[in-house]
């Protein structure tokens, strides 16, 4: 019995991966890649390697076993029929009698249309009768943290999400949640809003890098079609500023606020705080 995890050199992956090995002996954990040398730190650590492309479905032939527990990450090519990428994964789970297989969805009162590919990604898991665990992932603060370098340079923390809360975590919080599912009991056809202890506001959020830069960073709310052309006049591409407008709209109506605890019920500890991973983003 295998503990397998996709998307497994991405940036929750890779956290995924490392909590596993301080649990688990490394020849039970086996990593699927689009790419070998990307996992070679891994394999050189006795974990099984897996090559695979989700658009490829016979490229998952053998990489599961009975009883294995299987993380599927959700793909990040938001335009490349992600419901039928999964579906892949899934399928061939199903057809090699896995244990469990979590998926790694988006907070269930997210309407904007980022969350459309994880709700048939859902349908398509419980419809396949393979045992299941609904990861609900909220925001990561990495969203924000990895990116201040155009907030620092213009003094300004700019969204269009109005006076809206975020119930944000870190992405080793997140992994640790999975690493709770993958290695303990209980959890088959359960589902888990995942969020941060700590909801805040745009607003606190220029406060805090105002607090910790000592200089006066303000919140400059705007609309989202504003900040579509912004985020495009930037250089990024139209659909994902479109995409990410679409979510900061929803956070003004409220949808990513988490306050179940689930999260920090899993990882077994509080949340990290928007204030340490800023501190650490800070410190580069």
């Amino acid at each position: 019995m295998s503990i397998v995890v996709t998307g497994a050199t991405g940036k929750l992956g890779r956290h995924v991966v490392e909590q596993l090995l301080e649990k688990v002996p490394a020849d039970r954990v086996t990593v699927v890649v689009r790419d070998a040398d990307k996992a070679a730190d891994f394999s050189a650590r006795g974990v099984r390697i897996a090559v695979a492309d989700y658009n490829a479905p016979e490229s998952f032939d053998g990489v599961f076993a009975a009883g294995d527990r299987v993380l599927l990450i959700s793909g990040s090519e938001v335009d490349k029929g992600r419901v039928q990428q999964h579906k892949t994964v899934i399928d061939a789970a199903g057809a090699a009698g896995v244990a469990l297989l979590a998926y790694t969805s988006a907070p269930g009162r997210l309407t904007a249309a980022l969350a459309d590919d994880h709700r048939g990604t859902e349908e398509a898991l419980l419809a396949s009768g393979v045992p299941y665990t609904l990861l609900r992932n909220g925001w990561y603060h990495e969203n924000y943290t990895e990116n201040l370098a155009a907030v620092l340079e213009h003094g300004t923390v700019v969204a269009a999400a109005g006076e809206g809360r975020v119930s944000s975590a870190a992405r080793a919080d997140y992994a640790a949640a999975a690493v709770a599912v993958l290695t303990g009991e209980g959890h088959e056809n359960a589902t888990y809003e995942l969020g941060g202890d700590e909801a805040w506001s745009f607003a606190e959020y220029a406060a805090e890098l105002s607090r910790q830069t000592g200089r006066e960073i303000t919140y400059s709310p705007v609309t989202p079609e504003a900040l579509t052309g912004i985020l495009t006049g930037a250089g990024l591409p139209g659909p994902l500023a479109g995409v990410l407008a679409d979510v900061d709209a929803s956070i003004a109506k409220g949808e990513l606020v988490v306050d179940g605890g689930d999260l920090s019920r899993l990882a077994g500890r509080p949340t990290t705080p928007l204030a340490d991973a800023i501190a650490a983003a800070l410190k580069g």
